[in-house]
């Protein structure tokens, strides 16, 4: 797996992934349906072809596991929910008071830019005709 996340090619690393949900299938049938259904997902950031420093910080959960942490320790103070806005509040406050606490993202700055073009690239392929259909109002 390591193997495969460190290649720099997204078809290589897609092909040595389903190899090993095809090995894991038999002993492993949780682990292997768990990678098999996240794969695309997993190697997504490997298609932009963006610096490696920017790839590691957007390819790794870290961001919004600290975010949910916040959230977490700030709502474990409630004691009765009285709502669905109540929740909304506080966890908007959770989330405002995390944000004091992000950090810049590494590689930012040298690749922001080829970060903004491979996903307005990927925006207009994905898209399709059907989005640029107008709605009657």
């Amino acid at each position: 797996m390591r193997d495969a996340y460190s290649t720099s090619d997204a078809d290589r690393a897609h092909t040595m992934l389903k190899n090993l949900v095809r090995r894991l299938h038999d002993k492993h049938p949780g682990a292997a349906a768990s990678l098999e259904e996240g794969l695309d997902e997993t190697i997504s950031v490997k298609r932009l072809c963006l610096p490696k420093k920017l790839e590691r910080q957007l390819s790794t959960t870290n961001a919004i596991e600290n975010l949910m942490g916040a959230v977490r320790r700030l709502s474990r103070r409630v004691k009765h929910w009285q709502g669905g806005k109540m929740i909304l509040r506080w966890t908007v406050t959770a989330v405002a008071d995390a944000a004091t606490r992000f950090r810049k993202i590494t590689g930012a700055r040298e690749g922001i830019a080829d970060l903004m073009r491979a996903l307005a690239c990927h925006g207009s392929t994905a898209a399709g005709p059907a989005s640029r259909v107008k709605v009657a109002s």
